[in-house]
């Protein structure tokens, strides 16, 4: 059975912090995010924001462990 929950936090409450951390990701590549709907964008734009937000996140964890 498939499970299309791809968008659901595991901690709703995250939701205001994971858009802060989107459109801060999306500034640093160069992409105009807007509140709310964005499928105006590009494919290679939704990546390298999501691209940006993955190496930002790598980059955090790699921190911590020192």
């Amino acid at each position: 059975m498939s499970d299309n929950r791809s968008n659901n936090l595991v901690v709703p409450e995250a939701r205001n912090a994971m858009d802060r951390f989107k459109m801060e990701a999306a500034a640093e590549v160069g992409v105009n995010l807007k509140e709310g709907y964005n499928g105006d964008i590009t494919a290679r734009q939704a990546g390298s924001v999501g691209g940006q937000m993955v190496k930002k996140m790598i980059e955090a964890y790699e921190n911590s462990m020192k």
